[in-house]
């Protein structure tokens, strides 16, 4: 089975011959083909979802609904283990031009099997997995000679929701048009692998949310702590601003009195020199 230069638990391969050694079962070579690769994403599966860490943006919710919606994967009521088929016949690829297939994957555990084939020149031909984290390369961009003989893969879906991006590329080439054939086949995981994922998801999640928890315990503790500071300390010096504000109040009240002897004594002091130079307007009578 063909797989893929990416080996993280999120996009990895599905290969049936290493999950028979990782079985450590003598009687593995007996059994059918079908069988063993069933065991293989089984087992890429369990390593994904125990490796399973929320997503940033379901953590920073305050809707507790997303995270569980992300750990429950989808709903077992009307859930059909029946594949998904993408196909395009003879799609002209521009010169100096890329033609991309975008696949939305929402079950964790399902395989993407693809084919694709060109008519009479070659192609650059990539996948790529997009999620919230960032961009995983499931199949890095290389040219092909899908001319000559038909490109083929099989891959294990882990971390979802992703977009699967199926790129062909020929922006380098500056005189021919491409004519790609491709066919994409996205087959969700068993009920069973459903089953046991959300529950590793679970319970990883719980590991995260616990121990966020608990450093947010600490986080609240204290800022309790510093808002209790904080309040004393502004009480602290709104009961200084009010002595000031009584302080400023008495000297301004000071300020508008003595301005106000000031202009008393300013003319006393000009009356009585006048009198004392011009004399009593009463003694220029006669008694």
């Amino acid at each position: 089975m063909p797989t893929t230069e990416e080996k993280d638990p999120a996009t990895s391969a599905a290969d049936g011959d290493s999950s028979s050694s990782a079985n450590g079962n003598d009687d593995d070579d007996d059994d059918d083909p079908a069988e063993l690769e069933a065991r293989a994403i089984a087992q890429a599966m369990q390593s994904a979802d125990a490796a399973y860490v929320p997503s940033p943006s379901v953590l920073a919710s305050d809707d507790p609904a997303p995270l569980l919606s992300q750990v429950d994967g989808p709903s077992l009521v009307d859930f059909k283990s029946v594949p998904s088929v993408y196909q395009g016949k003879s799609v002209p690829v521009a010169l100096r031009s890329r033609f991309d297939v975008p696949i939305h994957v929402g079950a964790g555990g399902s395989v993407v099997e693809y084919h694709i084939s060109t008519e009479a020149y070659d192609i650059a031909f990539g996948v790529t997995a997009e999620r919230e984290e960032g961009v995983t390369n499931v199949k890095e961009t290389t040219r092909v000679d899908s001319h000559l003989e038909p490109v083929t893969g099989k891959f294990l879906v882990g971390s979802v929701p992703c977009a699967l991006v199926f790129s062909f590329d020929n922006e380098y080439s500056w005189f021919r048009e491409k004519k790609v054939t491709y066919r994409i086949v996205v087959t969700p995981p068993r009920t069973e692998n459903v089953v046991k994922g959300r529950r590793l998801r679970a319970k990883k999640a719980l590991e995260v949310v616990e121990a966020d928890g608990r450093e947010l315990d600490g986080r609240h503790a204290a800022a309790r702590t510093r808002r209790a500071e904080a309040k004393a300390e502004v009480e602290r010096l709104e009961g200084e601003l009010a002595r000031w504000k009584k302080a400023l109040d008495d000297v301004a009240a000071e300020e508008e009195w003595v301005g106000k002897r000031r202009i008393v004594r300013a003319e006393q002091v000009r009356m009585l020199n006048e009198r004392l130079e011009c004399g009593w307007e009463d003694e220029r009578y006669e008694i």
